[in-house]
């Protein structure tokens, strides 16, 4: 390689590590994507928005009774819901549109989901979070609202307890 040549190289890299430090840098003031507005009915009938998840550390799951991956995480869900719901955690499962109301309404009464499901009858609520399709998708919001983690497939738990935790911390 000619000295010319080397000397471009460098250039680009070096330009390349500035670019991801700047990433990293802007990361790191931690600005985060806020959670979508949203408005939903729950499965017994009750209206709610997303309003109502100010100053609470939310989970919104996206799942489908046809997803076997949803079905095998579920009762770690409500185990998690469980675990921290009194501390100001709180869950909201949305089922995604393609799944028939019917078996959305058996599957929660059956396994008794102790927090909202609503059925995204439009997908106007996958869409404002971004085009879900894949199920199941789980979104961590923060106390103010902001986008703080999304797992696409089956969370890590253990890691997603910490994250919780260190949610329910902040002021």
């Amino acid at each position: 390689m000619n000295k010319q040549r080397r000397l471009v190289f460098v250039s680009l890299v070096l330009a390349g590590l500035a670019a991801g430090a700047a990433a990293l840098a802007y990361q790191a003031l931690g600005q985060r994507e806020t959670a979508p507005p949203v408005s939903y009915t729950l499965l017994d009938g009750a209206k709610a928005t997303s309003a109502q998840w100010q100053g609470k550390v939310m989970l919104v799951n996206f799942w489908a009774t046809s997803c076997t991956t949803c079905m095998h995480e579920m009762p770690q869900i409500i185990s998690t819901y469980e675990k921290y719901k009194a501390r100001g955690f709180d869950t909201l499962g949305v089922a995604m549109s393609y799944d028939p109301p019917a078996f959305v309404a058996n599957y929660v009464q059956t396994r008794k989901l102790p927090f909202g499901v609503a059925i995204d009858n439009t997908g106007e609520i996958a869409r404002s979070f971004g085009s879900v399709q894949l199920t199941p998708t789980t979104f961590v919001i923060n106390k103010r609202g902001e986008i703080v983690k999304r797992y696409v497939g089956e969370p890590d738990f253990a890691a997603l307890h910490g994250l919780v935790e260190q949610l329910l911390a902040e002021g």
